[in-house]
């Protein structure tokens, strides 16, 4: 474990020489294990890389990633600054960031705060507003409730509801992936994480900056980030939505075939 702000990165695939990689950043409560299926479905020779977020995975607690760079309290703000100083600590000076719902949080911080290093950009089942009051105050209450039980089974429950109508009835397998990987989170990481969501702003109008090429993609039953939030990251963006069928917001291990073809075309359009 780094005190650097460094997090964990792992290369998932070596790729060319001199490539621009592709990075991904996972959603919450997991790691960067969610991305594996698409990974293996990347056509050609691509770069790929993934982080795990800070208290996730085995990164650092966002605690620590805070204070080794600066950052105040938890923030979607230092996740995407501890992205950032651990691409250039390995050398990497153009990236494709991809991010699903927290991880999207994280990609449009990172869009806003370190453009240098941004090639492409693409949001999965994520949205650009702001948490309402009811859903700010849910972050709290649940970050509250992993503290005091020192456990994650506050959101446990999630193993089902990430899911879509389609993958809770047909996938019983990847009910039980949600649930390994959720149980190998520490209550630390997801409380902080949990705030450092409820704090987060808007982020639509730093959208309308972005010139690199961008992605948007949801899927058709998506109940957490759903199509009309796409539908706005995507008109901010000037890009069009991909709506990837019989998939809610796990896209990427309900239905990571289509995932993986749009992750492959932004890479082609952004050089990688």
């Amino acid at each position: 474990m780094t005190t650097d702000g460094m997090l964990a990165l792992h290369r998932l695939r070596a790729g060319r020489p001199g490539s621009v990689p592709l990075v991904l950043l996972h959603g919450f409560p997991l790691d960067h294990r969610m991305w594996l299926d698409v990974t293996d479905l990347l056509p050609g020779d691509p770069t790929v890389l993934a982080v795990d977020l800070p208290g996730f995975g085995v990164s650092p607690i966002g605690e620590d990633v805070a204070e080794a760079l600066g950052g105040q309290g938890p923030s979607i703000e230092v996740m995407a600054d501890g992205v950032a100083a651990t691409l250039r600590g390995a050398g990497v000076t153009r990236v494709v960031v991809a991010g699903l719902s927290m991880g999207g949080y994280v990609a449009m911080a990172f869009a806003e705060r370190h453009a240098d290093l941004l090639a492409g950009l693409a949001l999965l089942d994520t949205r650009s507003g702001a948490d309402a009051d009811a859903a700010r105050d849910n972050r709290l209450r649940i970050a509250d409730a992993v503290l005091a039980e020192d456990s994650v089974e506050p959101v446990l429950g999630m193993r089902t509801t990430l899911l879509g109508a389609t993958s809770r009835v047909t996938r019983p397998d990847l009910v039980e992936h949600l649930e390994t990987w959720i149980g190998d989170q520490g209550p630390r990481g997801v409380a902080w994480a949990q705030r450092a969501m409820a704090a987060r702003p808007d982020r639509t109008a730093v959208l309308r900056e972005v010139t690199c090429p961008a992605l948007v993609l949801v899927g058709e039953q998506d109940e957490i980030a759903p199509p009309e939030a796409a539908g706005v990251m995507a008109e901010a963006l000037g890009c069009e939505v991909v709506v990837v069928p019989r998939a809610g917001h796990m896209t990427p291990i309900e239905n990571p075939e289509p995932v993986a073809a749009a992750l492959s075309g932004l890479l082609h359009r952004a050089g990688g």
